[in-house]
């Protein structure tokens, strides 16, 4: 029997709600990430993102580091992907 072993990188999807207009310029900064895919959506949230990186340290450090940080996002919600 052959066993097969998948690496599954951490991965987030980040929820991002934004200041009135200010949607474009925050997407076109987080395009510029090269972890990082992201979508605009419409509803409660402005924006979604999903966030692969080799370890979830790596994870956690470009979501404090390259999402909330940045000017004009006002909250975000972020949902850890469960590979269990």
């Amino acid at each position: 029997m052959v066993q097969r072993y998948l690496y599954c990188m951490p991965t987030a999807f980040v929820l991002i709600n934004c200041e009135l207009g200010e949607e474009e310029k925050i997407i076109k900064q987080l395009r510029n990430v090269d972890e990082i895919e992201v979508t605009r959506i419409a509803g409660v949230y402005d924006i979604i993102v999903k966030v692969s990186a080799n370890n979830i340290d790596k994870l956690k450090e470009i979501i404090t580091n390259n999402i909330r940080r940045i000017e004009k996002v006002k909250s975000t919600l972020t949902l850890i992907v469960s590979n269990s």
